[in-house]
């Protein structure tokens, strides 16, 4: 059988897309003609009633909490009622299938239409031979012994290096004496925050690193397009491996791999009781720090534009994915050479409520990309969560990034890959569709 032409396949699902959008814009006129504005408008306004009652629930205790609790979950089935009632139980489904259905076809199309992956695989001669990887056993609820990944390594040929739970063991020095010792690849089996910090004495020394899932989220594996699920898969890595150039990011002269987190966050993470009850703390904590008690109101500096009074901030290693609603939470590059900058500014219960509705387009929310992100706090030092990791750092606190700086050593065969894609354009989904042919389109 022969295989269909990417390029084809490309204009296809791209023509799909744009059919499908049309078809949910259709749809939500006619349930406009069918059902009347106010419906829509009503549906508008029990989301923001909704977001109002979710910040009373977060902001406060006691009766106001409980009665925030109430109003969220009354204004929900509310606006499901008005619908029911509108004759929106059909059209709305509808249209939501059809618009997922147009995103998931532009997604596609975008995946065919991208150039090759310019890695190329690692030639026998170059693999490593004396790779030493640091494995935490007691990283994502025990994965190292559940996947038999030290057995897995040493049968490869790799030195395993294994963390003693419950002792507090310098993990960036253990790297540096694997390099004294010889070792051409420094690997872990860990949590993103032992994860950067022996990234850091790769790329001083210029050597691939090796990055196994084995951690709770494993937000740079994901971004790498590794298996999660079965961290033995990222051996394969040794063996039958690609590298790929990333970004390295550096907060008051540590190394980063995904974020730092100011504020609102990274005050919670501080608390001694937040790993054992991470939900529990949060909920006794955010009433403080939202209400300004507790929480210090930062301002930084991205590159020359201010962004100030934030109660959050998070600066991350190349910006997630913001204008493609079915990849929140994931990176689209990691080689893109920008920090992303992601701010949070909500003083009330009525910019709670904007927020919800108007999402990105609210002054709540501050979204860019910048070089440098300078931190400033009234205090002289804050709490910060590098990579999930709790510290405290003198101000201001300055963010940078490495560009290229990390030589990282991929299997061949990452499941999570094709995900990789730019962010949704729909532009371009319209240029595939017509079949012109792109000058200068991202890929």
């Amino acid at each position: 059988m022969s295989k269909v032409d990417p390029s084809v396949r490309a204009r296809s699902l791209a023509r799909y897309a744009l059919l499908a959008a049309a078809a949910a814009v259709l749809v939500v006129l006619l349930s406009l003609l069918d059902a009347g504005p106010l419906i829509i408008l009503g549906g508008l306004a029990g989301l923001a009633v909704c977001a109002v009652g979710a910040w009373w629930f977060l902001a406060h205790r006691g009766a106001v909490r409980v009665l925030g609790a109430g109003l969220a979950v009354g204004a929900l089935a509310a606006v499901l009622a008005l619908f029911l009632n509108g004759g929106l139980w059909f059209t709305a489904p509808v249209g939501v299938v059809l618009w997922a259905g147009a995103l998931g076809c532009a997604r596609g199309a975008l995946r065919a239409d991208r150039r090759p992956d310019p890695a190329a695989a690692v030639p026998p001669s170059l693999l490593p031979r004396h790779a030493v990887l640091i494995m935490n056993p007691a990283s994502g609820g025990g994965k190292v012994a559940r996947f038999g990944l030290v057995a897995r390594a040493e049968a490869l040929g790799a030195r395993v290096i294994l963390l003693r739970p419950g002792i507090h063991t310098d993990v960036e020095e253990l790297a540096r004496k694997a390099v004294a010792e010889g070792a051409d690849l420094l690997g872990v089996a860990g949590g993103d925050g032992t994860q950067a910090l022996v990234a850091a004495v790769a790329a001083e020394h210029d050597l691939p690193f090796l990055v196994i899932s084995a951690g709770t989220r494993n937000h740079l594996a994901m971004d790498l397009g590794l298996d999660r699920t079965d961290p033995s898969r990222c051996l394969d890595a040794l063996t039958d491996g690609v590298e790929l150039r990333v970004d390295l990011g550096d907060v008051a002269g540590r190394a980063f791999v995904n974020t730092v987190s100011f504020g609102v966050y990274a005050a919670i993470v501080q608390r001694p009781e937040y790993r054992d009850a991470k939900a529990g703390t949060a909920l006794d904590a955010l009433p403080d720090l939202l209400a300004g008690g507790a929480g210090e109101r930062l301002d930084a500096l991205a590159d020359d534009q201010a962004v100030d009074g934030q109660q959050a901030l998070l600066v991350s290693n190349n910006p997630y994915s913001s204008a493609d609603p079915l990849d929140v939470g994931r990176r689209p590059r990691l080689d893109g050479g920008e920090l992303g900058v992601l701010g949070i500014r909500v003083d009330g219960a009525a910019q709670a409520a904007d927020l919800a509705v108007r999402g990105s387009m609210s002054p709540a929310l501050t979204m860019l990309t910048s070089r440098r992100v300078e931190v400033r706090a009234g205090a002289a030092s804050i709490p910060v969560a590098v990579d999930g990791e709790a510290l405290t750092l003198p101000t201001p606190v300055v963010c940078t990034l490495r560009p290229r700086a990390l030589r990282v050593l991929v299997p061949r065969d990452r499941p999570g890959a094709v995900d990789q894609v730019p962010e949704l354009d729909w532009r371009r989904i319209a240029t595939l569709a017509l079949d012109r042919p792109a000058s200068g389109a991202r890929r």
